[in-house]
């Protein structure tokens, strides 16, 4: 990403909420064979202090990237949207994209197999826990049998990050009265409109 500093993400409880809130990521691998990408949900790794995630490759994807041969790079998407140069109180301005995004890499670690199960029951459990009846991997005996089943068709990995690109671009640089400007017109009910984006540009901003 184009390095511009007042859009620099560097703070790791930041990079850290970014990850656990926007866990479907994109894995980038240049293999032998090119470039090789592949799309899965993460989460971050409890079992360390240090900034790092878990997660898990179907096979063959794992033989597709090589995995653990070289450098990969994981990409969180934060939200975004389109931001019109109409809401600028400037004369002359140029339409943008609002952003939040993150690059990791580094040479990722292979699970053994029973971390990797360790690892795909805490993913279950994650999402399936926000549910009115969750679907537990070891809920019961057939669970269990049936999770070390599909555990068998799966391949974990650690990622610690020895590289992390991370760029917050939420119009920081512009005026206080044209920002308040871009979040209402995202708040609002027009062909751009994005709640979420709004949200994220009043945290970042400070406001509760």
């Amino acid at each position: 990403m184009r390095k511009t500093p007042a859009f620099v993400l560097s703070d790791e409880a930041e990079l850290r909420r970014l990850i656990e809130l926007n866990p479907w990521i994109t894995l980038v691998s240049h293999t032998s064979k090119g470039l090789v990408a592949s799309h899965y949900a993460v989460l971050l790794d409890d079992s360390r202090d240090e900034l790092a995630i878990v997660g898990h490759l179907g096979r063959p994807d794992e033989r597709l990237h090589e995995l653990g041969q070289h450098e990969v790079m994981v990409i969180v998407q934060g939200p975004h949207g389109y931001i019109s140069p109409s809401w600028y109180d400037a004369e002359t301005a140029v339409p943008t994209w609002n952003f939040t995004s993150a690059h990791l890499s580094g040479v990722p670690e292979i699970l053994d197999p029973a971390e990797n199960l360790r690892v795909l029951d805490r993913l279950v459990e994650h999402f399936e826990k926000h549910v009115d009846e969750p679907r537990l991997m070891r809920g019961t005996a057939e669970n269990s049998a049936f999770a070390d089943a599909i555990s068998a068709g799966t391949v974990g990995f650690r990622l610690v990050p020895t590289r992390i690109d991370a760029k917050t671009k939420l119009s920081q640089n512009k005026p206080e009265a044209t920002v308040d400007r871009i979040i209402s017109e995202l708040e609002g009910d027009g062909p751009y409109a994005s709640e979420t984006l709004a949200s994220e540009m009043r945290r970042v901003r400070g406001e509760k």
